[in-house]
């Protein structure tokens, strides 16, 4: 897996030892595999999906057999990073089959079974590699595992891992990456964005990212149905000024009347989440199946994995999220005074 492009720049500092460590067991069992699975959590974002697309391109430039195999369909919105490539459920046979026959597994963006749905009843007799950065949790999994909270996104990661040896992304490796960290960091918005975030962004600039182009596909493009459910979201808006927090509420048939995909809930919490004077937004969806899931936003002061954990989920402490097997309106009441009480607390 050597690369012989040349050496990185030295505009990005190196891995913290730990970090680099990690990585380079990760590499080792990489180079002693020939069939390799990736997979991400269920609904992928940006940086699973972003990551997934690096490490693929990577590791067949480097000879070896890799399937993507996600728990949910690869989304729409970043399948542009597959340069055409195709991206399984563990339902389809093509999946199934891909299971089967690998050697390793690596999960990216998550280290929890919960997350991976499928893909986890299907791992038994692979050897399980993880590159994730959100923090540790009791129910993490794997065997060579690379799990780094200080990384802005787990697309830093995938970024040491391909450089480690002096090697430097390809344009297209450069993309998924570039989707990973400017995702996860709300465009540098957000607390996680780094100095070195900014260092690698630069670089991935200079791999060839286009940013104009790369703009308009991840945050220019609004479909009639997605401006539909968004006009929906809003008027469910309710505010706890007090409390400093906002909540907004879509029922299944919102989605099911709006004919909405997936990328267009993407952000629709952030709406709440930029009132003014507004600590804690909330993003309730109701499933199909009466269950609810939960996307939260903290504005700095309030942890909001804490909120998360307490029903069953997790994340970061400016985003997290979790799903409640309870009906709208009760996930509703619970969830909101349990922020409250962190609100209070904090």
């Amino acid at each position: 897996m050597k690369d012989r492009r040349g050496r990185g720049s030295a505009s990005v500092p190196p891995p913290e030892p730990g970090r680099r460590e990690a990585l380079a067991e990760l590499r080792s069992v990489l180079e002693r595999s020939h069939r390799v699975v990736l997979s991400t959590h269920v609904n992928a974002d940006g940086d699973g999906a972003g990551s997934e697309a690096a490490v693929a391109l990577w590791l067949e430039d480097a000879g070896l057999e890799v399937a993507i195999v996600n728990p949910s369909p690869f989304p729409e919105a970043f399948a542009f990073l597959l340069e055409g490539r195709r991206a399984w459920t563990p339902d389809q046979e093509d999946g199934r089959r891909a299971l089967q026959e690998a050697d390793a597994i690596l999960v990216l963006d998550t280290s929890e079974t919960s997350r991976i749905g499928s893909v986890a009843e299907r791992m038994d007799g692979l050897r399980v590699l993880v590159i994730d950065h959100h923090p540790p949790t009791p129910r993490a999994i794997g065997e060579t595992v690379v799990l780094d909270p200080s990384a802005c996104a787990t697309g830093e990661l995938v970024y040491d891992l391909i450089t480690l040896e002096g090697g430097r992304p390809s344009a297209a490796q450069a993309r998924g990456l570039y989707v990973a960290i400017v995702t996860d960091t709300g465009s540098f918005r957000f607390g996680n964005t780094t100095p070195r975030a900014h260092a690698i962004a630069a670089e991935l600039l200079r791999a060839g990212v286009r940013i104009e182009p790369m703009f308009r596909r991840l945050f220019a493009r609004y479909t009639s149905a997605g401006l539909e459910l968004l006009k929906r979201a809003l008027d469910s808006l309710e505010v706890d000024e007090e409390h400093a927090i906002a909540w907004v509420a879509l029922h299944s048939r919102d989605v099911e009347e709006t004919g909405a995909g997936p990328e267009d809930r993407e952000g629709l919490v952030e709406y709440p989440r930029r009132l003014e004077g507004i600590e804690v937004a909330i993003l309730f969806r109701e499933l199909s199946d009466g269950r609810t899931k939960i996307s939260l936003r903290s504005n700095g002061r309030i942890d909001v994995d804490e909120v998360a954990r307490d029903f069953g989920g997790g994340g970061h402490r400016q985003a997290s999220g979790a799903l409640l097997s309870r009906p709208l309106e009760e996930a509703r009441r619970l969830v909101v005074e349990r922020v409250r009480r962190e609100v209070e607390a904090g």
